[in-house]
């Protein structure tokens, strides 16, 4: 007998204990829905609030079906699990339950032991599919990432783009694979021991096969919007549901390991209980027996997303640390326009409050979902990065440091990256040099990709402009299939010289955090964090944890400056000037007693 899944379902299709299927949705503004599968037309039951459902034997996994609306035209389900082709076509019914889980006794890993690696699925491998993806688990594994982090995959429309504009948030985008494709990936990492978080986005819609307008136009608030149009009513609890049940969905029908939450900033709700704080507690009421991360992406820094009791997880596990990536990346590049402006004359001191506590420039008008902010909190609820997605994909020509920045001081970056107590984070080809671009990419057509292309120069100017030299007409077109292609990893490059190289360090680099500071992550208490008083350009902050002092001295510049005296024992040295710069040392002095 088929088993329901555990998953609370409101929105969407559920296969029945009794081999029945349920179809539900919301569509207030639809007086008659009917649904048509399996070569049937059966009507729907009005509910209240604007749902229609109905229960019935006619229908199975693996079924397309579509919703016939008043008018006799159709649509998908918007809560479809997956779809027979693009983002308008029929949807299919998926049983949750008959995958073979090859590990099903996985319960996570915790979070101070994450060294987490965001990866695009569509560029990751040449075949740019979740079951290749597998194929490189291995070499994850043998680099040390515990936790991999992939770009959304909702199904959005075309075959190629960033994943941040899905409509069907429940569906795999089919260009990857199928739902069963993405749960082997998944059970694959459990089986090297990796973690798996899913990228959501869940503050708006993408623009082209969302019938949610249409149907329940009071699913978008009225008056509010976001930088990518009409905002979303989380006031309305249909809203919320079919949010909640979508993060409840990658948990627990795909296992994920954790979700990291899309620009939350965005997530504007004015209810008692804010969203983001009631999804939080769903999560960890439906899946109390694993470790489960959530990572928010938050432009206002909201420290009370991120509040401990008694040192336990509650809502949020971590935030990127964006403020850490804009200092380093002025100090690096010298890059002073867009979102680096305001990193210019202050960097340094922005570098060291940011890695010594994070939320260096927090909105503090705006931190008031649930409690206060506490403070202190743990170093791991920062997630510290040299690149990501953004930061490379939104440049004019989407380059890497290693190919804007001295590669000496690169190097040093990249120790304090991993030996810092933050949680560190790679973005694919990170660990090897990679020197190819990531570009912005997606398959619009007309209008909407002539309006994307246009638009790629207002975003390019946030981070670093157009180099001198070049011009609008040379920026790579984001629609064009060459753009996708040139975006996908070169491989061959970490097998060369230089690749294995720079293995060679990263793998050193995460050697040394799991035997030195993983274990002062997971002890008992909070780190207290001194910012030591240094020159521009030097770093020196103390983080006196319960059981030792970890002390991390850097020379970010070219020239010999002194820094702070360092004791204890050495456990990482970089020079590559003598008395001079760019170096680091990493020491630690067990607390006496």
């Amino acid at each position: 007998m088929i088993q329901p899944s555990r998953t609370p379902r409101t929105w969407g299709p559920s296969v029945l204990q009794d081999g029945r299927v349920r179809f539900r949705l919301w569509a207030p503004a639809e007086e008659q829905v009917a649904v048509l599968v399996a070569g049937h037309v059966i009507e729907m039951h009005r509910e209240g609030d604007g749902w229609h459902s109905v229960e019935t034997d006619l229908a199975g996994p693996g079924d397309a079906y579509s919703f016939r609306l008043a008018d006799r035209s159709n649509i998908n389900d918007p809560a479809s699990h997956a779809q027979t082709d693009g983002v308008a076509g029929p949807s299919i019914i998926v049983d949750h339950e008959r995958y073979d889980w090859q590990n099903p006794g996985w319960k996570g890993r915790p979070w101070h032991e994450a060294i987490v690696y965001e990866l695009h699925i569509g560029t990751f491998t040449p075949e740019g599919t979740f079951r290749a993806a597998i194929d490189r688990l291995a070499h994850l594994r043998h680099v040390g990432i515990t936790a991999v982090e992939i770009m959304p995959v909702a199904h959005f429309t075309g075959e190629r783009g960033w994943g941040y504009d899905g409509v069907l948030h429940y569906a795999p985008h089919n260009a990857y694979g199928t739902p069963d494709d993405l749960k082997a990936f998944v059970d694959a990492a459990h089986g090297h021991g990796i973690m798996v978080l899913l990228d959501v986005v869940y503050n708006h819609f993408g623009p082209i096969g969302n019938v949610l307008p249409r149907i329940a136009p009071p699913f978008f608030h009225p008056e509010r919007h976001t930088p990518w149009g009409a905002a979303l009513a989380f006031e309305q609890r249909a809203v919320r549901r079919y949010f909640i049940e979508n993060a409840l969905h990658w948990l627990i029908d795909y296992r994920f390991d954790g979700l990291r939450f899309d620009a939350t900033e965005e997530i504007d709700d004015e209810s008692d209980n804010h969203l983001l704080i009631e999804l939080a507690q769903e999560i960890r009421r439906n899946v109390p027996d694993r470790e489960i991360h959530l990572v928010v992406e938050d432009q206002t820094s909201r420290k009370s997303l991120l509040n401990r009791d008694g040192g336990v997880t509650h809502h949020y596990t971590a935030g990127w640390n964006d403020e850490f990536h804009h200092a380093l990346h002025v100090i690096a590049t010298g890059e002073a326009q867009g979102h680096y402006a305001r990193f210019v004359e202050n960097a340094d001191d922005i570098l060291r409050e940011s890695a010594a506590k994070g939320f260096a420039l927090a909105d503090r008008t705006r931190d008031r979902i649930g409690p206060p902010p506490q403070d202190p909190l743990p170093p791991e609820v920062n997630v510290n990065f040299l690149h990501n997605h953004d930061q490379i994909g939104n440049r004019a020509f989407g380059e890497r440091l290693p190919v804007l920045a001295d590669p000496a001081l690169l190097n040093v970056m990249t120790a304090l990256l991993i030996l810092a107590p933050a949680v560190p984070m790679l973005f694919m080809g990170e660990e090897y040099g990679e020197q190819r671009p990531f570009y912005f990419f997606a398959d619009f057509e007309g209008e909407l990709a002539l309006a994307t292309k246009q638009g790629r120069k207002d975003e390019a100017e946030k981070f670093g402009g157009i180099p001198e030299g070049k011009t609008m007409e040379d920026l790579p077109d984001p629609g064009a299939e060459e753009t996708f292609q040139r975006s996908k990893l070169d491989w061959p490059r970490a097998d060369s010289a230089g690749g294995r190289q720079q293995l060679g360090f990263i793998r050193e680099l995460i050697r040394l955090r799991q035997a030195h500071i993983v274990p002062l992550l997971a002890g008992p208490g909070v780190a207290e964090p001194h910012i030591l008083p240094a020159e521009s350009g030097i770093f020196a902050i103390d983080w006196r944890f319960k059981e030792a002092t970890l002390a991390i001295r850097a020379n970010l510049t070219s020239e010999s400056r002194p820094w702070p005296a360092v004791a204890g024992d050495t456990i990482f040295a970089l020079s590559t000037g003598g008395a001079g710069g760019p170096s680091i040392v990493v020491a630690l002095e067990p607390v006496r007693r």
